[in-house]
């Protein structure tokens, strides 16, 4: 980071950061319980400290630079490495702490039990703010470049880094509208197999371990579609007469329209949960309370017996 200033006021850092994450002068200052005209004055201390405008007017937003956005992740390190180091014992004040944690995961992670997590920051860290993100259908180092905190889900590794930790093993179960012809009578591979199918994917993929184990059986199956989202997934299950899956801790979602839940008759894998974070978060207390939070709620909305016992922060 090339600074103009020999003697860098290191709050500068701590603004920096806001502002790349709200792209908003207004935004920080409330953050930061400054006046705008003090966060602007700010924001011209650290344009002139790094020799770069950091944020430029497009249209009625702000948008970083470029140079801006190199430098996040290293400001965001920097920042919470020393917010980390002052604070006293590891504990932190969670009625006073004010942070925006980003979260990332499949959007079903968040249906269904973000509102279980956001009550709960509510209640216990006033001052928190939860951004979740989707999955994206391209993998980025979210977590290594610090564009996000935490990772919930299967986890895939994108760096010998990263930390993991098991939170519970689930498992896939069939999902159709109610009074769909494949729910009378017995269920079976052939009746699984000659009905229409939906798949859920990020990458839009048409096959997966269903049909595999279908080819097992000598047996195929024909997909009419893809679509990204679970929660979307479910309204064209509803008004449709194609068949979907979905992780068996998401059933209060489906069933909440009225669909129905089915156990598929087929060997499938289990699905693995847990978490994934960056070294670098280790010491903070703040973000040890979230994983604690996460650990917590997420475990509970596993099948009962799946859960995995508390892991290491």
């Amino acid at each position: 980071m090339r600074v103009t200033h020999s003697r860098l006021d290191l709050n500068l850092l701590t603004a920096l950061d806001v502002l790349l994450e709200e792209c908003s002068v207004s935004g920080a200052a409330e953050r930061l319980h400054l006046s705008e005209p003090a966060m602007s004055r700010t924001l011209g201390r650290i344009r002139k400290a790094l020799g770069d405008p950091v944020l430029v007017r497009a249209g009625r937003s702000m948008v970083p630079t470029p140079h801006a956005l190199a430098l996040h992740a290293e400001v965001r390190e920097v920042v919470e490495r020393a917010r980390a180091l002052f604070l006293s014992g590891g504990e932190v004040d969670l009625r006073t702490l004010s942070r925006t944690f980003t979260v990332l995961g499949h959007d079903s992670l968040a249906a269904s039990f973000g509102a279980a997590l956001i009550a709960r920051t509510a209640r216990e860290a006033p001052g928190v703010r939860l951004r979740f993100l989707a999955e994206s259908h391209v993998d980025v180092p979210a977590l290594r470049e610090g564009t996000a905190d935490l990772e919930i889900g299967a986890i895939d590794s994108q760096g010998p880094e990263l930390h993991e930790e098991l939170l519970g093993v689930d498992r896939m179960v069939g999902v159709a509208r109610a009074g769909h012809p494949l729910l009378s009578g017995p269920l079976t591979a052939e009746r699984f197999a000659a009905a229409d199918h939906i798949t859920v994917s990020r990458r839009g993929r048409l096959s997966g371990p269903v049909d595999q184990a279908l080819a097992q059986l000598g047996l195929s199956r024909r997909v009419v579609g893809s679509i990204g989202s679970t929660p979307a997934s479910l309204f064209i299950l509803r008004d449709t007469d194609v068949v979907g899956l979905l992780a068996s801790r998401s059933r209060d979602l489906a069933e909440s329209l009225g669909l129905v839940c089915f156990e598929v008759p087929l060997p499938l894998p289990p699905l693995r949960f847990g978490l994934a974070w960056h070294p670098r978060h280790d010491a903070d207390p703040a973000h040890r309370w979230l994983r604690a939070c996460v650990r917590e709620l997420f475990g509970a909305t596993l099948p009962a017996g799946r859960g995995a016992a508390d892991g290491p922060g």
